[in-house]
């Protein structure tokens, strides 16, 4: 599907915003006239007109009829198999690619062990556009980049990424040049930030948190379907809170921060001796974890010591975003879900041992992917924004 270049935000017309509100009613499922009415506080003689320019412009079709007494009401639905959403990832150790269609089902998906500190800014971009191409169907109605790091997603800029050494990266606009599509299209932000967002679109919680661990430690905060990023757009990261302060100094100068305790490699250490298997890169987070995780259930006792002393300084700094942010759900994310048969009873136990701590704990069900189908939920989300970038289809293709 061909999707012409973005307004200026702020400039959508009355109608675009009535576009947006039916096309995002049916991302729930398919719906009559006179629900998407309702839903969309539109009146009924208004949203036939509105159909049919989706229609027109490829996104929606009939479904059926809605069964009941009388007269049978006609529903609609998406239509998104030619609206192809790219996301794309990027960690320490590997580059990964998916495309969704509108609905939000993987249409492919391919990742490639690489270090990409080692490859640096341009050579990593260059085999970043080589996987999306790899996998891109046609042209993509939006793009969005997952990074470890502090981004400013209003300018699509990668700030600071340690794990990378990338600073001040315009990552939208030199991937816009190898992809081929405006910049506008690219939308860049932090794996916490969109591990958050991919977990309140399957519809976890409203008001939830999100903590990743990876190469490094960092949260996001999602409250009534927004990812709330703080006058910076820095929010969550919560890495570090200090919760030992007799511990290992930290990157950022100060003593004890969460990050010292449980990003990968420090777990790690504490889990096996040096030299042991554990610590050999070349099988990626996934690998090494699943390693860990059979030493665990053998009763390996510094395995499961490492692991429980993980929980706990997890629940420590968790204890302090949930008095602050007062958030339904905490998710653990990233290898932090991996390990969620061992990470989340003692993380509960230290929020419930305080007296705020009320929020419910589970492990993303999404794993180590949470961040990359995040990306494609807010790839996808500018089409959703304004339906008048599909350009229009077959008047005769397009009855509903």
């Amino acid at each position: 599907m061909a999707v012409t270049e973005t307004r200026r935000a702020g400039s959508a017309s009355p109608r675009t915003a009535n576009l947006a509100a039916v096309l995002r009613a049916l991302r729930t499922g398919p719906l009559s006239r006179t629900q998407l009415a309702a839903r969309c506080g539109l009146a009924k003689s208004a949203v036939p007109g509105l159909l049919t320019e989706l229609a027109e412009r490829g996104l929606v079709r009939p479904a059926g009829v809605l069964p009941g007494n009388g007269r049978p009401s006609r529903l609609v639905e998406l239509h998104g198999e030619d609206a192809y959403a790219l996301a794309l990832g990027i960690e320490a150790d590997r580059l990964s690619a998916l495309v969704t269609d509108l609905s939000g089902r993987v249409l492919a998906e391919r990742a490639e062990p690489v270090d990409v500190a080692a490859l640096g800014l341009p050579a990593g971009l260059d085999e970043l556009a080589r996987l999306a191409r790899g996998v891109l169907p046609g042209p993509p109605v939006g793009v969005a980049i997952s990074v470890p790091g502090l981004v400013d997603s209003a300018a699509a800029v990668l700030r600071f990424a340690p794990a990378l050494r990338w600073r001040d990266a315009e990552i939208a606009g030199l991937m816009a040049a190898r992809l081929g599509v405006p910049a506008a299209a690219i939308a860049v932000d932090n794996d916490a930030n969109l591990g958050a967002l991919a977990e309140s679109a399957e519809g976890t919680a409203t008001e939830l948190f999100y903590l990743g661990g990876g190469t490094a430690v960092g949260g996001g905060f999602v409250s009534g379907g927004t990812i709330l990023r703080g006058a910076r757009g820095f929010a969550g990261e919560v890495g570090h809170i200090a919760v030992d302060p007799s511990g290992e100094r930290c990157s950022c100068g100060r003593t004890g921060c969460l990050e010292t305790k449980a990003n990968l490699a420090a777990l790690l250490r504490a889990a096996a001796a040096p030299g042991d298997p554990l610590h050999d890169p070349s099988p990626g987070v996934e690998g090494r974890v699943a390693l860990l995780k059979d030493r665990i259930r053998l009763g390996d006792q510094r395995a499961v010591t490492a692991v429980h002393e993980l929980g706990v300084a997890l629940g420590i700094a968790l204890s302090t975003v949930v008095d602050v942010l007062d958030p339904d759900v905490v998710v653990l994310g990233g290898y932090f879900a991996e390990l969620g048969e061992w990470l989340v009873e003692p993380v509960r136990v230290e929020l419930a041992a305080r007296p705020l701590g009320q929020a419910r704990v589970v492990a993303s069900g999404l794993g180590l992917r949470a961040p990359l189908r995040g990306a494609a939920h807010l790839a996808a989300e500018r089409l959703f924004a304004d339906p008048t970038l599909a350009d229009p289809t077959l008047a005769e293709e397009a009855t509903v």
